[in-house]
């Protein structure tokens, strides 16, 4: 059987597998479904400084191979996520997690960042800046390579855990922006991030969201998801965590070829709640159909 653990920024993982921020919830929801810890983590759903009551309804709009969400960062503040959620999530999760953070200005990454650094589950933090710059315009930091460096450095200065940022693919240029995180101290770049969808209904001739435009995720983006990891990988020396569309073991493989460390798998968890557990488990024989031992040996070979 082939090897399948790899090292994400210094800590090991059993598998390269995460559920993505939004998709797993706080992990105990799933937990009632099958044994998560066969997951190499997972990333839990977006925190904010203050709680969030998110955009209103509907949020969900369907869409040929994906879906379009605008649920607007719903949670209950960090607070909250330490002191009720995190206590659940240990409960069926014996591993290290991944917490996903959100804000709205540099201030808020840096406090919600370093509350969240003081616990003990929290292996790294993934810093989403595809947030708006409330202080900018509203434009996201993630848009620009001197405002997610910002957010970046004011993060490191607040904590000891690795800091993965995750971009936004609605830019220009993502290999200048990950180059910016890297040189700020990222220790590490998490991308794609939903691109920007809309739907209109015929029938109201109206948007189909209430926000009008929503992230855009599922198989459709892959192949967009796999360029951007590939120029990424080969512009920076820090690992790449790859997400974007994935939905199989034949995926994963394909987005660690082209630079990913580890493969996080968004949408098909709300078509499917087993998709990472299957996808743990078909891993060792598609490696073997192609004749891979060890998957730390073709990260970023293609």
């Amino acid at each position: 059987m082939g090897k399948l653990s790899v090292d994400l920024c210094g800590i090991e993982l059993d598998n390269p597998i995460i559920p993505a921020s939004g998709t797993f919830g706080y992990g105990y929801e799933f937990a009632e479904l099958y044994d998560i810890n066969v997951l190499g983590t997972f990333s839990f759903k977006g925190t904010t400084k203050d709680p969030r009551f998110g955009n209103p309804t509907p949020r969900i709009a369907e869409c040929y191979a994906g879906m379009i969400n605008a649920v607007g960062l719903q949670n209950p503040g960090v607070e909250k996520v330490i002191s009720e959620e995190l206590p659940k999530m240990r409960k069926c999760f014996n591993k290290k997690v991944m917490a996903n953070v959100s804000g709205f200005a540099v201030e808020d990454y840096a406090y919600t960042c370093e509350k969240l650094d003081k616990c003990e589950e929290v292996g790294w933090l993934e810093v989403n800046v595809s947030c708006p710059n409330v202080h900018g315009g509203g434009m996201s930091f993630g848009t620009s390579p001197e405002a997610a460096a910002e957010v970046t450095k004011a993060v490191k200065k607040v904590t000891t855990k690795p800091v993965i940022i995750k971009l936004s693919p609605n830019v220009t240029d993502i290999v200048s922006i990950a180059k910016a995180c890297e040189e700020a101290g990222a220790d590490g770049i998490s991308l794609i991030n939903t691109m920007l969808g809309m739907r209109i209904d015929l029938k109201t001739k109206k948007p189909v969201i209430a926000n009008k435009m929503g992230g855009f995720s599922g198989p459709a983006i892959f192949p967009v998801a796999v360029r951007m990891v590939y120029q990424v990988s080969h512009a920076v020396s820090i690992p790449v965590v790859g997400m974007g569309g994935v939905s199989s073991a034949e995926d994963v493989i394909e987005m660690m070829l082209a630079g990913a460390t580890a493969v996080e798998v968004g949408a098909a968890n709300l078509i499917d709640p087993f998709a990472c557990r299957d996808i743990i488990a078909k891993l060792p024989e598609v490696m073997a159909k192609y004749g891979i031992d060890n998957l730390k040996d073709i990260i970023g070979v293609a």
